[in-house]
């Protein structure tokens, strides 16, 4: 059976601070660094005594940090994998929220919603964004573990969970499957059907005290 935990990372610096995220390269707070912690601890509850755990990461500096709190409790060296990275916003990356705020332009309620322009410089499309999740997560399934966590980002996730049940990407317009940060989401694809289950979507008892 393959069981893929998906963690979102914790509190990051642009979160307190007001800013753009995206590629922006924020690293954890220190109550993020204790937030990763606690994610190690309780993946660590979950995954077998003795089972291969492989680590796959976003690269930017705040999933690098988480996934240094859970490689430390495995014992084992992340792959970072720059697809995994959260939506690039361009110009907009670093700064106030109330810049992008002030120039986003919505996508439309109907309508080719994946190509759309936002207005912003440099920003990715859904579509681009998409693309580049199911790539990664491609070269995820293709690596031979049967446990496997990988780190990523908010808005990430919903493509990470979409590519993982299979949903075609003209399918994705809508879809947003919102969590947490420092949330864990558990798939689980089982070896006699193949099913592929979401098991738990953004999860965060173990940040609770």
């Amino acid at each position: 059976m393959r069981s893929i935990h998906v963690v979102t990372h914790p509190e990051a610096s642009h979160h307190v601070e007001g800013l753009v995220g995206g590629w922006h390269d924020s690293t954890l707070t220190p109550a993020g660094v204790r937030e990763a912690a606690a994610i190690a601890r309780a993946l660590r509850t979950e995954i077998p005594e003795g089972a291969e755990v492989d680590l796959i990461s976003s690269d930017l500096l705040r999933t690098r940090r988480t996934a240094d709190e859970i490689a430390r409790v495995f014992d084992v060296e992340a792959t970072l994998d720059r697809r995994l990275r959260e939506k690039s916003y361009g110009e907009a990356e670093g700064r106030p929220q109330e810049w992008l705020d002030k120039r986003f332009v919505p996508p439309p309620a109907t309508g080719d919603r994946m190509a759309h322009v936002e207005g912003i410089e440099g920003a990715e499309t859904r579509a681009a964004f998409a693309e580049r999740i199911y790539e990664a997560m491609d070269g995820i399934l293709r690596r031979p573990y049967e446990h496997q966590v990988v780190v990523t980002h908010g808005f990430a996730l919903t493509f990470v969970v979409a590519a993982w049940i299979g949903m075609p990407m003209d399918s994705l317009g809508h879809v947003n499957f919102r969590v947490a940060s420092g949330s864990i989401t558990h798939l689980r694809e089982d070896d006699f059907f193949h099913n592929r289950q979401l098991a738990r979507l953004g999860d965060t008892r173990h940040l609770d005290g």
